[in-house]
């Protein structure tokens, strides 16, 4: 059955990416057709997976301005999670460039306007953080893992300072996400799904950057997930 549920959901994924594309090529691709495809994507995983789905802290985030949501990362779930749970209506994630290169869904992801990081080359990078600051200047929030890949362990790992400068570059806070269980339900590596089991959200109240550093602001959120990412829950052994 979690083989069946993992193909179901990357079957999905497929599905998406074709009419992503195809809206694209028809001219019909705007932000808010993607904010709908993203969110019904998302909503399906939860729904398949039958995940008992906990959301903390939504109201924390005033509606109104565009954030920069970091959050950890146990899951390839995480992402269609956070769809279906992210309180600002456009978010857009950013990706290693890997992901770009796969054939359809890359081509979806460029249409969708989601950010491709080349982690191999430093400038590419740092050019890629700036078109997303401008994505943020347009209003569109972005998600980032700080962590930079996914956690086997399931414990938060060390975080990497390029989504903090593209925060602080553009002015713009950040709001802390901590993520429990998707590990359990799909662990990295896995290729089977467990369904029904626990997971739960937890949203911060916005972190504002100004006046602060990269390392300053690093260590707040590093806090944060130290104190709600749920070990037991996540299926971490103390």
């Amino acid at each position: 059955m979690g083989i069946v549920l993992a193909l179901e959901m990357a079957a999905d994924v497929a599905r998406t990416s074709v009419q992503t594309v195809a809206d694209a090529a028809r001219g019909r691709l705007d932000r808010s057709r993607v904010d709908a495809l993203c969110r019904a994507f998302g909503d399906r995983a939860v729904r398949r997976a039958r995940i008992a789905l906990e959301v903390v802290g939504a109201e924390r985030v005033p509606a109104g301005r565009a954030y920069v949501y970091m959050s950890n990362h146990q899951s390839h779930l995480d992402v269609p999670v956070l769809y279906a749970t992210l309180p600002s209506p456009t978010v857009r994630m950013v990706g290693k460039k890997e992901l770009f290169d796969i054939p359809v869904w890359g081509h979806a992801m460029r249409a969708a306007e989601m950010i491709c990081i080349d982690r191999s080359d430093r400038a590419r990078a740092i050019e890629s953080l700036r078109a997303a600051g401008d994505k943020i200047r347009s209003g569109v929030s972005v998600w980032i893992a700080p962590e930079g890949t996914r956690s086997v362990s399931g414990r938060p790992g060390p975080l990497k300072r390029g989504g903090f400068h593209l925060a602080l570059d553009s002015g713009t806070a950040i709001v802390p996400v901590a993520i429990s269980g998707t590990r359990r339900v799909l662990p990295s590596g896995g290729k089977s799904l467990t369904p029904g089991l626990p997971v739960r959200v937890v949203f911060g109240a916005p972190i504002e950057v100004a006046g602060k550093t990269a390392d300053a602001l690093s260590a707040e959120v590093a806090a944060f997930f130290a104190a709600h990412v749920d070990l037991a829950l996540s299926g971490v052994e103390r």
